[in-house]
Parts: C-alpha cells; sequence; structure tokens
C-alpha cells in the first residue's frame, strides 16, 4: 500500500543538487488501471497501481533491460522523463523532487510517502512547497503521459 502526497513546487531549495538524484524515463502500458515501466540508471521496474489518490496498491516487479526495452515501443503517449531529487526532510520524511524535462518542463512536483493517512494529513510542509495536488488527477505522471 502506498499513501503520499502530492504538492506543486512554487520554489527549488537553494541546494537542491547537492542531494542524491537519478534520472528517470517512465513510460504508461496502461493509464487504468496504471501499468507503468521505469528506467532508473540500470535498473528496470514495471509498476501497476490501483485505483485511489492518496492511498492506493503498488506492486513493483523487476525487468531486465531488454524487456524494458521491448515495452518502452509498446507506451502510449509520452516518455516521462525527469530527474528526481531525495532531499530528508524533519529526520522522518524524504521528499522526492521531480524536475520534469523535454516536454514536461518546467514542472517541478514533490511526493512524500507516509506510513498511514493519519501521518500523512497532519503533515506540515516546508515553505517552497506549493499547491497541494494529492486529490488531483491531473498531476499522476499517468495523466501527464497523456499530454493533457
Amino acid at each position: 500500500m502506498e499513501i503520499e502526497r502530492k504538492f506543486l513546487v512554487k520554489e527549488l531549495p537553494a541546494d537542491y543538487e547537492t542531494y542524491p538524484h537519478k534520472e528517470l524515463e517512465q513510460g504508461y502500458l496502461s493509464t487504468e488501471p496504471v501499468v507503468r515501466i521505469r528506467k532508473a540508471g540500470d535498473t528496470y521496474t514495471l509498476t501497476y497501481k490501483g485505483a485511489g489518490l492518496m492511498v492506493r496498491e503498488e506492486y513493483n516487479l523487476p525487468l531486465t533491460k531488454a524487456a524494458y526495452e521491448h515495452l518502452r515501443l509498446k507506451t502510449d503517449g509520452i516518455l516521462i522523463h525527469k530527474i528526481r531529487y531525495k532531499i530528508p526532510y524533519q529526520e522522518k520524511y524524504t521528499i522526492e523532487l521531480d524536475v520534469f524535462l523535454d516536454t514536461l518542463a518546467p514542472l517541478l512536483l514533490a511526493e512524500v510517502e507516509f506510513s498511514s493517512e493519519e501521518e500523512a494529513n497532519q503533515f506540515l510542509p516546508p515553505a517552497w512547497f506549493g499547491e497541494d495536488v494529492t486529490f488531483s488527477t491531473q498531476y499522476h505522471n499517468s495523466t501527464l503521459s497523456r499530454g493533457l
């Protein structure tokens, strides 16, 4: 089960580039249900995400490079290209800051995962976060892949 909140980012923190980061490429084989492939460095993953907004099922399966490249040709919409920074926050959380590239630039999104809905609802974001878009499907990567 994945429990996360998602926010637009109104300004990048001054030191964001100093944090660990990876370049990601991901595409969607289906957006309902969500079936995604992702390349992160030399790691390849197939992900299924169930219905929901803040809380939903998520299953990840490893792929080989060959399987990823085969499925990449079958994706619908645009391939999402972004850099994900992992920024520690309040000693308990990790903010995943996504800086989108190519056709989705200059979009900036931040996600934070939680261990419970109660914890998610009590979370106070840092000042550099913008609008909470957790309950908007407009900012799901599966929606963004359709170029909407």
